[in-house]
């Protein structure tokens, strides 16, 4: 039954990108640390579970590279300057093994090409599942059996930084100049 594959995440069939969490914009995202806190924490999970990661930064040579507090100084990092990450994830997304991406960034406006609060809209529209990075692992898990279950708990008990997007937060205040 498809229904019952929707939302079905595994982490051989996943694929973590890690959009534009670059040093100029901290300073112009209103709650980014918290935002990085929590891509940091799916980093980490996805680290754990064998998920390959795509790192991309704007235009690095003006907004600066990837905040260090990310974790992803190991990680090869794709400057762009599209507003999509899609050209730059080539051949990850063409490996027909790959059927979800789980996405984390800022600017949903410019990275999606539409105001905020409709590009998240869009996104459901086409089938995306809007979700929480503890919500995220324990699906990627699946059950408390999982081998890595034990190593990934911490990342998950930790209550998370309130980054003001969930529950319909102040989604006008989030954006930046």
């Amino acid at each position: 039954m498809a229904a019952a594959r929707l939302g079905r995440l595994l982490p051989g069939s996943s694929v973590l990108f890690l959009c534009d969490l670059q040093e100029r914009f901290r300073g112009s995202i209103v709650a980014f640390p918290q935002i990085v806190a929590v891509a940091a924490r799916m980093l980490q999970g996805c680290r754990i579970l064998g998920v390959p990661v795509l790192v991309t930064e704007q235009r690095p040579e003006v907004l600066g590279p990837t905040v260090p507090e990310l974790g992803a100084q190991d990680l090869p990092r794709v400057p762009k300057t599209a507003f999509s990450m899609v050209g730059a994830a080539g051949p990850l997304l063409e490996d027909p093994k790959i059927r979800s991406v789980l996405l984390c960034g800022i600017e949903a406006q410019a990275c999606i090409l539409v105001e905020r609060t409709l590009a998240l809209a869009r996104l459901r529209q086409a089938g995306a599942f809007l979700s929480t990075c503890e919500s995220l692992l324990l699906l990627l898990l699946r059950d408390a059996a999982h081998p890595h279950f034990k190593q990934i708990l911490p990342l998950i008990k930790e209550p998370p930084p309130d980054t003001g997007l969930i529950l319909g937060g102040p989604l006008g205040a989030l954006e930046g100049p």
